[in-house]
């Protein structure tokens, strides 16, 4: 196996050695091959979609399904039943659960659903498992279902509702009229975008309200209290606990309330009596340590409310919210599958641009994954800028040079980038936060290939070479290393670039960005550097060693402007290690 192994590499390597000499030959190539990758960069990262964490199948989604506002208890849980039924009779839910009337997580006329999916080998992708879930309950009268699923890694900050969308934009202002009305004219036109799924507000304008006014004049001809008449209706229809029995072993909330048949229709508040100041105060101590206060007294001390108060039905929001102390909207959305974040984001800020100049009160921001979204690839530019300068700083410093640290990165960096972008555009993946890190990764495998090679030929150099054979023995000798650390790192990056394993699709850009980016970077850095190491080195001697600060400690020479000796001996065979 060493033998047939070792006459392989010795082949593919006096392939490499004639096939470099004739490009050494046609340098001038260099020239259409970098500008290429160059407009290539400009290409995929002007036309490639952006988005933060690609959705991935994690075999988990959650959702609402939203009834019309005023919606009583009653009705949620029958329209909970028949969501029940919808999620059963879809064949990839494994399990699932739905709660209505948790006003903690959400509002009275919404429920909430959670779905734990088949296998993936036993389902469709968890794109169109959701789709046809949420066309399923759509066809409930009076309900909308939005479920999204949730990938493993997640991102939130802000006033975020995961629960109706993975993304959110909210709108904020002082004055709340104008608020309201940026937001519904925000959410006409985000309805015509074509790449969301589902556009949702928490700004529910249409909720039946009773108000009820306290005729204070009259109460007090009566001797009743505001605060009366106020606790009367806490104790009435808040649910309120009043007293905790403690057990041993448990403990026990008693709550005053009426009767469900007895508070149904705005009417029964005729049947509430309100006791007037004439009774006196009794407090009881508890077992547990409370205490509960009552008025007691004759039924010549009760008063009809009916008496002391009038009630109004009126339409009015739901709740009224706030960002920053201010009255918000937040408006949120899914993207259809394929759909990226980044034309998303694009068309929500044009669009509000267009309705900020009617409302110059009101501001808005990204909240959530898009806030992020928005920082990260604002920020991306610093990011590859510094990443690059510290390792031009680092280079410079082991080269001892101005322009060898340019041969290691510049030709390596640019084809390796464009090769990863490339391989996103094929197989119409995204440019995400996993593509990203990628890049990262690949800044810092392919610039060895130009680190094994210069550092060989400066070395070369020093003794005596002449520039061309000094570079292309150096690129001969250090090949073998330099495909033996490139394999390695494609063979650890294919297993993510296939995607196995739960979720893997979320990482696959990942893999794809490392396998393309090491294959393209490969056949153009092993030919490219080469000839920029000449070129380079040419500038050093005939631009930079005129001036001492900018120098060389490679360049040998007895004087100022002299020519230098570089004789060089025989080369070595091209198949050496």
């Amino acid at each position: 196996m060493e033998r047939w192994t070792g006459d392989f590499i010795k082949r593919v390597i006096g392939w490499y050695s004639s096939a470099l000499d004739k490009f050494l030959d046609r340098a001038y190539l260099t020239v259409p091959i970098l500008l290429v990758c160059i407009i290539g960069l400009w290409f995929f990262f002007s036309h490639l979609p952006f988005t933060l964490l690609p959705v991935g199948d994690s075999g988990f989604a959650r959702g609402v399904f939203i009834a019309q506002e005023g919606t009583s208890p009653a009705q949620m849980r029958v329209f909970q039943k028949l969501v029940n039924e919808k999620v059963e009779a879809e064949p990839s839910v494994a399990q699932f659960f739905t709660n209505v009337g948790s006003g903690s997580r959400s509002a009275s006329s919404q429920g909430i659903i959670f779905c734990v999916f088949k296998p993936r080998e036993e389902r469709d992708p968890i794109e169109q498992c959701l789709l046809r879930l949420q066309k399923s309950i759509n066809t409930i009268p009076g309900l909308t279902a939005v479920i999204t699923p949730s990938p493993v890694l997640q991102i939130n900050v802000g006033a975020t509702n995961q629960t109706q969308g993975q993304y959110a934009y909210t709108i904020s202002g002082i004055v709340p009229e104008d608020v309201y009305k940026a937001a519904d004219q925000m959410m006409s036109k985000l309805r015509t975008f074509k790449g969301f799924a589902s556009v949702r507000s928490d700004f529910y304008n249409s909720t039946p309200n009773l108000t009820i006014n306290i005729d204070r004049e009259r109460a007090a001809t009566y001797g009743v209290s505001t605060s009366a008449i106020q606790s009367l209706l806490k104790n009435a229809y808040s649910q309120n606990y009043v007293y905790l029995i403690k057990q041993p072993d448990d403990q026990y909330q008693v709550i005053l309330e009426v009767k469900d048949n007895e508070r149904a229709t705005p009417g029964d508040l005729n049947n509430l009596y309100v006791r007037s100041n004439g009774g006196s105060v009794v407090t009881q101590s508890g077992s547990g340590g409370g205490g509960i206060t009552t008025t007691t007294g004759t039924a010549a001390d009760l008063v009809p409310l009916r008496a002391v108060t009038s009630t109004r039905t009126v339409v009015g929001p739901q709740a009224v919210n706030h960002f920053d102390q201010f009255t918000s909207v937040t408006i949120n959305f899914n993207l259809l599958p394929g759909e990226a974040i980044g034309d998303a984001t694009k068309f929500i800020e044009d669009s509000f641009a267009q309705i900020q100049a009617q409302y110059p009160s009101v501001q808005s921001t990204f909240q959530g994954e898009a806030l992020v979204f928005r920082q990260l690839f604002r920020a991306l530019p610093l990011l590859l800028i510094g990443a690059i300068f510290v390792m031009y700083v680092i280079l410079g410093i082991l080269y001892e040079s101005y322009v060898h640290p340019i041969t290691v990165l510049f030709p390596a960096i640019v084809p390796a980038v464009v090769g990863g972008l490339a391989t996103l555009w094929i197989f119409g993946s995204t440019l995400s936060l996993y593509s990203v890190i990628g890049l990262f990764l690949l800044l810092g495998i392919v610039k060895k290939n130009g680190i094994l090679v210069v550092d060989f030929a400066l070395q070369r150099i020093d003794e005596g070479w002449d520039l061309r054979s000094a570079i292309h023995e150096a690129s001969v000798e250090r090949f073998r290393p330099i495909m033996m650390t490139t394999l390695a790192a494609l063979m650890g990056a294919i297993p993510l670039a296939l995607g196995f394993g739960q979720d893997a699709s979320s990482r696959r850009p990942l893999g794809l960005v490392i396998v393309g980016g090491l294959i393209f970077s490969q056949m153009v850095t092993l030919f490219v550097t080469p000839v920029i190491y000449l070129w380079l080195e040419w500038f050093q001697e005939h631009v930079l060693d005129r001036v001492p600060f900018l120098r060389s400690a490679h360049f040998h020479e007895h004087e100022f402007g002299g020519k230098p000796s570089r004789q060089p001996p025989a080369p070595a065979s091209a198949g050496a290690i």
